[in-house]
């Protein structure tokens, strides 16, 4: 498995070096909604390195990961056991959580 938190490290230490912003997390957010915007065009568009454009969103979350000092992995896992044990119902035709889950 990927050490989720290792890859954290190693952006952030890119970031630092390539002298990237270290701060403004609400830049972060928009850079990182950009990426998925390049990666929604690239698939819209069917052109190659979709795979790319997805590391690059990924990349973007990670690094925002370390500067908010947030364990990902940690944090993945624990949403997506979440996610197994949620229960959903159909209302009109559209699944929806179900009332009295988290």
């Amino acid at each position: 498995m990927i050490d989720l938190k290792e890859l954290q490290k190693q952006i952030y230490k890119n970031k630092v070096d390539k002298h990237f912003n270290l701060s403004d997390i609400p830049k972060e957010f928009c850079f990182a909604q950009a990426e998925l915007s390049e990666a929604f065009t690239t698939y819209i568009r069917h052109e190659e390195g979709i795979g790319e454009e997805l590391a690059d969103v990924l990349i973007f979350l990670l690094g925002m990961a370390e500067m908010l000092d947030v364990d990902l992995e940690k944090e993945l896992l624990s949403k997506i056991e979440k996610n197994k044990n949620r229960k959903y119902v159909t209302v009109n035709g559209a699944l929806v959580k179900a009332e009295n889950q988290e």
